[in-house]
């Protein structure tokens, strides 16, 4: 038992879990309230202690087994199976379908689904990480990501569609796509993208775009959540105005304070010190997963790490470039914070698996050439 422990924690980062849990409980500490109920803080305790747990368990598997065989593909293949199980069958929430409600919990499949493109781009690049300069496997990779992002933005989730094209391209890149590669992707995007706005962006969509351009056009409409969000922030000062008093998220003014928009909730009681608290956190998380990365044991569990850094980094910049009115808002979670069980336990469990990489006796990677490589002409 004892030899079992020894091995099980041989990867442990202790540095790493307390930087990932102390943001776990600022999340929960910002949504205490002194008035009313505090069910969102009740709920939330339960997943953080369940993902805290999920978390040791994800570091006892032998994750070698993904690198190796069709097990990423089959996990691809249940995850599309799912996202179409969400479209006919999943709970239907102002006219969105985007999880399954299972009585006691609601699953949100997109959340897993960007932990197995993670695997699923990391073992793909990692068998053809001498081809990687053929433009073919960029379009592979990406026509693997399409598929998922389709069914997401279908359902509709912009925000969490986003974030799977930036896992995609982030991947690409650390990879090694060429230089001229990275102008072909982005004229796809732009084309892509002109194509979406002409015939598959709803209204509301559009608005909140046209928002994002002109914020004051519309605030009591629909740049109302954009503007509070941002009246919330700036509000928090230098120290903030303390736990459970900020008045723009406890008093309602800013809507979906615990999900969407916790960063500006935050931002509002611990003021522009927590913020760097905040950021210095995060930094931390993502240092010591990249240190890992760099420590990779094959070219396979590189990339999965760095994978996961790039899936917190995208939520993390995303969900507070649309807090402080940088970005439109699309509705997305930040790391650890928002309130949720499917994207904590995703996060945890993701960082888990990380850690458990570790374990592996380092062997001879190729990655050299293309790791963290320069881009080519």
């Amino acid at each position: 038992m004892q030899r079992f422990l020894q091995t099980l924690f041989s990867g442990f980062d202790s540095i790493l879990f307390f930087a990932m849990l102390s943001l776990s409980l600022f999340g929960l500490a910002t949504m205490y309230s002194h008035v009313g109920e505090n069910s969102y803080f009740n709920r939330q305790l339960i997943w953080i202690i369940f993902s805290t747990g999920l978390f040791f368990l994800a570091l006892i598997p032998d994750y070698r087994f993904l690198r190796a065989g069709n097990t990423t593909f089959y996990m691809f293949l249940g995850i599309i199976v799912l996202l179409l199980g969400v479209a006919f069958f999943g709970e239907d929430v102002m006219g969105a379908r985007q999880r399954f409600d299972l009585g006691f919990f609601s699953l949100q499949v997109s959340d897993p689904a960007k932990l197995v493109l993670i695997a699923l781009l990391a073992k793909y690049f990692a068998k053809r990480h001498e081809m990687i300069g053929d433009f073919k496997h960029v379009l592979v990779s990406g026509i693997y990501t399409l598929i998922i992002f389709t069914l997401v933005f279908l359902q509709p989730d912009f925000g969490s569609a986003m974030i799977l094209f930036f896992i995609w391209f982030g991947m690409v890149l650390v990879a090694g796509i060429r230089f001229r590669h990275v102008a072909v992707v982005f004229l796809i995007g732009s084309i892509a993208l002109g194509g979406l706005w002409q015939f598959a962006f709803y209204d509301y969509q559009k608005e909140r775009i046209m928002t994002f351009l002109d914020p004051l056009s519309d605030i009591s409409g629909s740049g109302y959540n954009a503007y509070q969000s941002t009246v919330a922030v700036g509000s928090g000062e230098l120290f903030g105005k303390g736990i459970g008093y900020g008045t723009q998220s406890k008093l309602l003014f800013l809507p979906e304070y615990e999900t969407d928009f916790i960063f500006a909730a935050f931002a509002e009681e611990w003021g522009l010190v927590g913020v760097l608290i905040l950021f210095s956190l995060f930094s931390i998380l993502i240092w010591r997963i990249l240190k890992h990365a760099a420590a990779g044991a094959s070219n396979f569990e590189k990339l999965f790490a760095l994978g996961v850094a790039i899936f917190l980094l995208a939520h993390f910049f995303i969900h507070i470039g649309i807090n402080i009115g940088l970005l439109p808002v699309t509705g997305t979670t930040i790391p650890f914070l928002s309130y949720g069980g499917s994207h904590l336990v995703t996060e945890f469990v993701a960082v888990g698996m990380v850690l458990a990489m570790r374990r592996y006796t380092p062997i001879k990677s190729d990655m050299s050439e293309t790791l963290f490589a320069d881009y080519r002409a």
